[in-house]
């Protein structure tokens, strides 16, 4: 079997699971409103969550890459009785076709905030804060989070009303190329904001509270999900300046930034306990893994799952994932290596290349692969179905991709963080558009002995 069609099963395994971890089947699966007698119920996961019978208001804030598939499939199930008050803030990438009645929509930027992002967190926070006022009523009213990564940069406003867009602008360009993990670049945005770190939580207490969730961040770090707007918050100011200081940061931000972060009186997020709010997670990482692991075994590969590099820098990641399927393929003639979660690359602030994490790794992967009797095929791609500043997902590379191509005309690529034009030219990049979906990335690497 030749290297081409690996890179086929590579690209069918990866198709799959997007299909398989869709927003819509994983409401199917987990939410629903059922009726006990005259009782009706909101059952999240089998569990009974609210008694809707006396919920008169329904507030809901969806944000995130998968908002507005979200909150379609929240509104397909959610039946609420004719007097009851519906309405919400919608906040995502594109505005849906048919957009209920009472919600507002804000086209929030991403990678970096803009001016929708900060229309978009003063709408959330006015539709809050009206609650609040009329806390009479408050123990009739639902409010219904639905969190999805992304959201961290399309809903913000930061704490300290003097700093500007242009300046959150920096803080976040900095923080996305500073080579910090999600959970560390998330622990300063939570201290940065007004609408993250449970905050939101705080603005809605007095109303039952429900999260619901499709993350794209590691499972014991579920309050970096778009910097946690409804969770309490594990991190501290302690912590977060210790990350400013290790990645040299904080001389990088504007001036209004610095001195924010630089106050002694750095105001401390919600921690367990002051939060009274109930969330669920619908989707996951593990289950973009597991998905791809039932399809390889379906299609006849010895499979392991081995998400050991989640979060490591994108050149340790890709000698770690390699060795590991030499070894594996040593004792399997067909074997198929799947690992979720996001590589770090580090971009200086004067790169002006085209690409993402998927890509730098994949081109980094064929540089790697040299001649032998194997044939081998690496996927990697996001399930948002975007890749940095590129409009593809990810690529596939086999060991032929630069050998026939060029391998130092690839390792300039690399250099220039400009992997997208190599990888296009040469049709190893996998495009799918944007997926309404967000589950951090998914590597596929398949090796098996020619015949």
């Amino acid at each position: 079997m030749q290297s081409a069609t690996l890179n086929d099963i590579a690209r069918a395994i990866y198709a799959q699971t997007l299909a398989d971890c869709s927003v819509e089947r994983a409401f199917a699966r987990k939410v629903d409103v059922v009726a006990h007698g005259d009782n009706s119920m909101l059952r999240i996961d089998a569990e009974d969550v609210v008694s809707l019978d006396h919920i008169r208001r329904v507030r809901i804030l969806s944000v995130g890459k998968a908002s507005a598939t979200m909150l379609e499939a929240l509104l397909s199930r959610l039946r609420l009785s004719n007097s009851c008050d519906l309405a919400g803030v919608l906040i995502g990438r594109d505005r849906p076709q048919d957009l209920a009645e009472g919600f507002q929509f804000f086209r929030g930027g991403h990678p970096f905030p803009d001016a929708a992002s900060f229309d978009g967190a003063r709408a959330a926070l006015s539709m809050l804060g009206t609650l609040r006022q009329d806390a009479s009523t408050s123990h009739d009213t639902l409010c219904l989070f639905l969190i999805s990564g992304g959201g961290s940069a399309m809903m913000e406003l930061p704490l300290d009303p003097g700093i500007t867009l242009e300046d959150a602008v920096v803080f976040h360009t900095v923080l996305v190329h500073s080579g910090a993990s999600i959970a560390e670049i998330n622990c300063v945005r939570k201290h940065f904001s007004a609408v993250k770190g449970g905050r939101l939580a705080i603005a809605a207490q007095g109303s039952e509270i429900v999260s619901l969730l499709v993350s794209d961040v590691p499972r014991d770090h579920l309050d970096a999900l778009a910097s946690g707007p409804t969770l309490p918050d594990t991190s501290t100011v302690e912590q977060c300046r210790e990350i400013l200081a290790r990645y040299g940061m904080l001389e990088r931000f504007p001036e209004s930034v610095q001195r924010f972060f630089a106050s002694p009186a750095l105001e401390e997020t919600p921690k367990p306990g002051s939060v009274a709010a109930k969330s669920w997670t619908l989707l996951d990482a593990d289950d973009l893994a597991e998905s791809a692991r039932r399809k390889a075994e379906a299609m006849g590969f010895y499979t392991v799952v081995d998400n050991t590099c989640d979060d490591w820098e994108y050149r340790a990641a890709a000698e770690y994932l390699l060795a590991r399927l030499r070894s594996l393929r040593q004792e399997h003639p067909r074997v198929c290596l799947i690992s979720a979660g996001e590589v770090a690359v580090k971009v200086p602030g004067d790169a002006s290349g085209t690409g993402g994490r998927n890509q730098q790794f994949a081109l980094h992967v064929a540089t790697l692969l040299g001649a032998s009797d194997e044939s081998t095929a690496v996927l990697s791609a996001g399930s948002d179905g975007i890749d940095g500043n590129s409009d593809v997902a990810g690529a596939v590379v086999g060991e032929r991709t630069v050998q026939d191509s060029g391998l130092d005309e690839a390792r300039r690529a690399l250099e220039r963080f400009d992997s997208f034009p190599f990888l296009e030219r040469v049709g190893a990049t996998v495009k799918t558009g944007a997926t309404g979906n967000n589950l951090r990335d998914l590597r596929v690497l398949l090796a098996e002995r020619r015949e």
